[in-house]
């Protein structure tokens, strides 16, 4: 699956995106995250200032973060399919910037931010996440990203992470089917 994800087709249905492989379609994301996406948004917005959001997705989190006050956000995304999308809803956004392919390959075109969201699908590079996260961040910069696990682990192992929990009661998919979500919330060093 996460090999040839940037390779599969693409499907936008009104509550999700999902690619079929083999018959079976299989849920990149679905609309029942839409809470989980302001609440992250939210979390990293409120300093305001440059925000990078990694991966795209259905542009969920994207408006809640287009709804605070910031000064940029940074949007980088892998998938072709996502990245003609992303591109139409960003015309009318004059502080968007798009990085188009993978966020690892892409550190030379990063700068530092004052709120990061990391939330990708088929991401190879996940286990770079923690080890870069402190280059892209600006003293007391803040992070979150999406967790997939329904309990409170650190894997990368960062300092000054907490979170909240939420309830939630998702559709049947392959990617998150638990009642309670764990929103992580981390804090670089001032």
């Amino acid at each position: 699956m996460a090999m040839v994800y940037t390779n599969e087709n693409l499907s936008f249905l009104n509550d999700r995106i999902v690619y079929n492989d083999n018959g079976v379609d299989f849920q990149v994301m679905m609309d029942w995250e839409r809470d989980l996406m302001k609440a992250s948004a939210d979390y990293v917005c409120q300093n305001g200032g440059d925000i990078l959001e990694i991966g795209f997705g259905m542009g969920i989190s994207a408006g809640y973060i287009q709804s605070n006050s910031i000064n940029s956000h940074t949007i980088v995304e892998n998938h072709p399919d996502v990245i003609e999308r992303l591109k139409e809803w960003a015309t009318d956004k004059p502080n968007v910037i798009i990085i188009e392919g993978g966020w690892y390959q892409n550190l030379e075109n990063l700068s530092v931010y004052d709120g990061i969201f990391y939330d990708t699908f088929g991401d190879l590079d996940v286990m770079h996440f923690g080890s870069v996260l402190p280059s892209l961040s600006k003293p007391g910069g803040i992070a979150t990203w999406w967790n997939p696990l329904n309990r409170e682990e650190n894997i990368w192992d960062l300092p000054n992470v907490e979170y909240d929990v939420y309830d939630v009661n998702p559709p049947p998919n392959e990617y998150f089917n638990h009642d309670k979500y764990y929103l992580p919330r981390c804090r670089q060093q001032l």
